[in-house]
């Protein structure tokens, strides 16, 4: 077994953001080194394995031949055992779970690292969290798990290749980059990356040229703006270049208009025309401008035509070509071979407190407070201030809610009522109930945040407890991702248990954002919940 030990080994990089940005820029320097040393006739020694019992899986569920062929080169550049697993006449057409698959594989090999593209989002997250739990429990080293894509959410290692071309471009600076996104950027997960990837320059202007149908989606818009992206939005490369203002650096993307519908498709012309380069343009363009395309293009449709091939403006041949350099250096990285020189911040590592169930003090009261319409409780507990300052109509459903989740189908008093500032709350008595575990005030606290829940003995309250909005939620069968590509959909059967994080600080049921765990789609809290 190896004894590399390198600080990145086993990692998964799933998206853009599972490397710091100082992990970055290592990156594109050791890929610059390992570039120069080859292209001057050395031998890349220090950039290679050579360790035939380290293995590479290429599992690829979706066409590609760039992506995979560059991890191929790179794997064999890299000396290891290279498995390229036709997914196409493989198990998952047996109905075989992703992971069982996985497990199986990793037992072939007593180190490796797993190259997966996938329609379904979240694959990598989700296999890292299931297989570093196996590998731990059977004392072996932890695989790592590169994304090459997963539906419309990410393609890191494209973002990695993507920013050293840019950096190579502008002589290796990274004081600040003007850009240019074009094509479809509503499906392109290429330009969905960037909202994170572009943070390695510490000034960033992103123009995003799509007319609506195809512009980006919102969630990546917000995501470039509190990065702190200067973002202006066009609809037409001629509305763009009559700005005055266009970059030096165009991101062309290819055209998926298979994927929208019919309204869409009868409108595929005019929208191809608004974001397809034209020779007329040309001039408009400022001196040393460079396009950039992940490639392919439609040959049919391309956005930039085959008339520009031969140009200076052609950036993407070079871009692609950079994806073998990068490729090399990234599993040199998991591998544990490269990093000892690192030098810089790491990723930190997610932590969260469950402090949301707060334990307050008891006023001490003759009787429970009389409540119109709710019968005090001699013996049981009260949950108050359910959906507090919601309309009656939203808090009934709350309270519907609470009841189902919690499984409280018994002798109970409930309604809605007048808070202490005027506006309306949800009141839960309930006489059978004379005790509450620590795991159903947790869920309480997720069903209903802002509610207090009082136990009475006596005809007094001897507990009352505080719940907030939870850091997280996760572990409930009662919450799914809405979003149908997320791995962790129960239409898939993957067996993937929904996890949720809270996005900023809580802003009351109706206005906090919490994002999937493995797609990164965000929900409204309410949206997460089945019923």
């Amino acid at each position: 077994m190896s004894g590399r030990k390198g600080p990145f080994k086993g990692r998964t990089v799933a998206v853009v953001d599972d490397l710091s940005l100082d992990e970055q820029r290592y990156l594109y320097r050791k890929t610059r080194e390992l570039k120069e040393d080859l292209r001057g006739g050395g031998g890349g020694k220090a950039f290679r394995l050579d360790d035939r019992d380290y293995s590479v899986y290429l599992i690829f569920m979706e066409d590609s031949t760039r992506t995979k062929e560059s991890f191929r080169n790179a794997a064999e550049f890299l000396g290891v055992r290279t498995n390229v697993f036709d997914a196409a006449s493989s198990s998952f057409n047996k109905n075989e779970s992703i992971e069982d698959a996985i497990r199986m594989l990793y037992g072939y090999a007593d180190d490796s690292c797993f190259v997966i593209r996938s329609k379904l989002e979240g694959v990598c997250r989700s296999l890292e969290n299931s297989m570093g739990r196996y590998a731990e429990l059977v004392g072996r080293p932890r695989p790592a798990f590169l994304n090459a894509g997963d539906g419309k959410h990410e393609h890191p290692t494209q973002e990695f290749l993507d920013e050293f071309s840019f950096l190579e471009q502008l002589g290796w600076r990274d004081e600040k980059i003007h850009i240019a996104l074009t094509g479809d950027l509503y499906h392109g997960r290429t330009v969905h990356s960037k909202a994170n990837g572009l943070r390695v320059f510490r000034e960033v202007k992103v123009d995003l040229v799509a007319p609506e149908p195809l512009a980006m989606p919102a969630d990546y818009v917000g995501r470039m703006k509190a990065n702190g992206f200067e973002v202006a939005v066009y609809e037409s490369l001629d509305e763009y270049l009559a700005s005055g203002a266009v970059a030096p650096i165009w991101y062309f993307t290819r055209l998926q208009l298979e994927r929208m519908g019919e309204t869409v498709l009868e409108r595929a012309d005019a929208l191809r025309a608004a974001v397809t380069f034209r020779k007329d343009m040309l001039g408009a363009l400022p001196e040393g401008t460079r396009f950039y395309h992940p490639l392919p293009r439609d040959r049919a449709n391309p956005t930039n035509p085959t008339f520009l091939d031969v140009l200076p403006l052609n950036g993407w041949d070079g871009q692609s070509a950079n994806g073998y350099w990068t490729r090399i250096v990234l599993m040199g990285m998991v591998s544990g071979l490269l990093g000892a020189d690192f030098e810089g911040e790491g990723l930190r590592e997610e932590s969260f407190v469950d402090d949301f169930v707060r334990e307050a003090p008891v006023v001490a009261r003759s009787k429970p407070e009389v409540k119109v319409g709710i019968k005090p409780v001699d013996e049981g507990i009260v949950i108050d201030h359910i959906s507090s300052g919601e309309s009656a109509e939203h808090i009934w459903d709350h309270i519907d809610a609470v009841r189902r989740m919690l499984k409280l189908n018994l002798r109970s008093g409930h309604g809605v009522f007048h808070n202490d500032r005027g506006t309306l709350k949800g009141i839960m008595s309930l006489p059978e109930v004379t005790s509450f575990d620590e795991r159903d005030l947790k869920k309480l606290a997720a069903i209903a945040p802002g509610c207090t829940l009082n136990l009475v003995h006596g005809s007094r309250v001897v507990k009352k407890y505080r719940l907030d909005m939870p850091p997280r939620i996760y572990g409930f069968d009662e919450i799914s991702c809405k979003n149908e590509l997320c791995i962790s959909h129960p239409s898939h059967k993957e067996g993937v248990m929904p996890e949720f994080r809270r996005k900023g600080p809580p802003g009351g049921e109706s206005g906090t954002v919490f994002v999937c765990r493995y797609c990164e789609r965000e929900h409204r809290f309410r949206e997460i919940w089945d019923s």
